[in-house]
């Protein structure tokens, strides 16, 4: 039964990294309930003057190193009176990214797990989590917020591989990076990396030439590969 007619307000967040090839997603165990056991976002209640900013950035920090997250940007507002069986509670969300090869130290009740194979979530946090997917993957088309996925420095094939991670679909390697240099959004370290066991040519090393959110081409769209 809920105990007041006003709202109570929560900061989400939903933080993603590929991880072994995978889009993956940060939760935390509840140990409390309701939803005792289940998995959740990180965040939690806004305190007294504190803005939606200050309180998600406080709420990562008790569950990552929030210096690890590369980018950090509002996702929805949830207002459903019905989305909490307790109380009235509003929901701000967000979408944070960790470049891939960054592996932070996590508390014990807090750990990744692939989006595309998701726990019980409490709450609606399920239906956030694939909301922040979507909007990775909306994003990768048009802007060049893979910067926050990428390493510092890669190559096209590395940097291919993240792209099919995170859309969920093969990407061509030729067409990423003659889209990516034709925009601008990346560009050649003037390094090559000695090939692997395989043999083959050395390849091109590649870095994002900005660090900061930018849209690169309103409207493209990075669709499957034809089955046709």
């Amino acid at each position: 039964m809920r105990q007041s007619t006003n709202p109570a307000h929560v900061s989400l967040a939903v933080v993603l990294q590929i991880r072994s090839g995978a889009l993956q997603a940060l939760l935390w165990q509840r140990g409390r309930e309701p939803f005792l056991g289940a998995w959740s976002l990180p965040g939690g209640y806004l305190e007294a003057g504190e803005t939606l900013e200050q309180s998600i950035q406080r709420h990562l920090a008790a569950k990552v190193d929030v210096r690890e997250v590369a980018h950090l940007e509002q996702l929805e507002t949830l207002s459903d009176p019905n989305r909490h069986p307790r109380e009235w509670q509003i929901a701000n969300a967000y979408l944070g990214l960790v470049p891939t090869g960054v592996d932070p130290e996590l508390p014990e009740d807090t750990d990744w797990h692939p989006v595309s194979r998701l726990p019980e979530l409490a709450f609606d946090h399920g239906e956030i989590t694939l909301a922040g997917r979507e909007r990775l993957r909306a994003k990768l088309s048009y802007t060049n917020i893979a910067f926050a996925l990428a390493p510092p420095e890669f190559t096209i094939s590395e940097l291919r591989d993240l792209y099919a991670a995170a859309l969920g679909h093969d990407v061509s390697a030729t067409n990423l990076q003659r889209v990516l240099l034709r925009r601008g959004v990346i560009e050649s370290t003037g390094e090559r990396r000695a090939p692997g066991r395989g043999g083959g040519r050395p390849a091109a090393v590649f870095r994002f030439r900005s660090g900061w959110l930018e849209v690169t081409d309103e409207f493209a769209v990075l669709r499957p590969p034809s089955t046709k």
